[in-house]
C-alpha cells in the first residue's frame, strides 16, 4: 500500500501566532482572502458574581491551525462535475485548474473549506502539500516557518502510531465525514468536536 501523506498539529504547543499561515500566503503567492492555511482562535468560559466582583470561571483558549486534510474520503473530488479536484495514490488531493470551471461546489462541500476560490483566475485554489518542495524531500513550508514545532508531515500511519488518532476537535468538523489524513496532540483545553462550548474569536480575518 503506498504511503498517505499526513499533516499532524500539536495543539498543545500552538501559541497562535499564525506564522504558518503566513509562511503558507508567501510561498503560493496568494491574494488577499485566499488562506490555504488558517489559524483558529477557539475560546470561551463563563463568569460567575462574587459580591461585587465578577470573576472568570473556566474560562479556556487554543489554536487550531488547519489547511486541507487531504482526507480518505474528499468530498470535494466527489462533487467536481469535471473531474478537476483529484486524489494522487499518495493522498494528496490537487486540482487541475485547466479542467476547473470554478463552479465552486468542492468549496461548498468541503466540511473544513479548504478548496478557495481565486476571483482574479476564476478557479479554486487549495493546499497542495507544497508538492514541489516534497518532491525534493523538503517539509511544507507552514511547517519549517512554526517556531514553536506544532506542524509536522509524514505518513499517516507513522503518525498515528507515533502521536494516536485524534483527528478532531472543536471547531473541527467530526472526523467521520470525510476520515481527513490528520493527526492531532490536543490542547489540554481541548473539546470533543460537536460538543464545543466556545467560538472562533477571528473568524473575520481577510488576510
Amino acid at each position: 500500500m503506498a504511503k498517505q501523506l499526513s499533516f499532524y498539529f500539536d495543539s498543545s504547543a500552538c501559541v497562535g501566532c499564525k506564522t504558518c499561515q503566513i509562511a503558507c500566503k508567501d510561498k503560493n503567492n496568494l491574494p488577499l482572502g485566499v488562506r490555504w492555511r488558517r489559524v483558529f482562535e477557539y475560546a470561551g468560559g463563563s463568569w460567575v458574581k462574587q459580591g461585587d466582583q465578577w470573576i472568570p470561571n473556566n474560562v479556556f483558549g487554543y489554536g487550531v491551525s488547519l489547511a486541507c486534510n487531504h482526507c480518505e474520503n474528499p468530498t470535494c473530488v466527489s462533487v467536481c462535475p469535471t473531474g478537476a479536484m483529484f486524489k494522487r495514490a499518495d493522498g494528496v488531493v490537487l486540482i487541475n485548474q485547466d479542467q476547473c470551471v470554478g463552479c465552486r461546489y468542492c468549496e461548498w462541500a468541503c466540511p473544513y473549506g479548504a478548496p478557495q476560490f481565486d476571483e482574479a483566475k476564476g478557479v479554486m485554489t487549495k493546499c497542495n502539500l507544497c508538492e514541489d518542495l516534497i518532491a525534493q524531500g523538503q517539509n511544507p513550508a507552514c511547517v519549517d516557518a512554526c517556531p514553536l514545532r506544532a506542524l509536522a508531515f509524514g505518513d499517516l500511519e507513522e503518525l498515528r502510531n507515533k502521536y494516536g488518532n485524534i483527528a478532531a476537535v472543536e471547531p473541527l468538523p467530526a472526523a467521520t465525514i470525510t476520515q481527513p489524513h490528520l493527526v492531532i496532540t490536543p490542547n489540554r483545553h481541548a473539546q470533543a468536536s460537536g460538543k464545543g462550548t466556545g467560538k472562533v474569536l477571528n473568524l473575520p480575518e481577510e488576510l
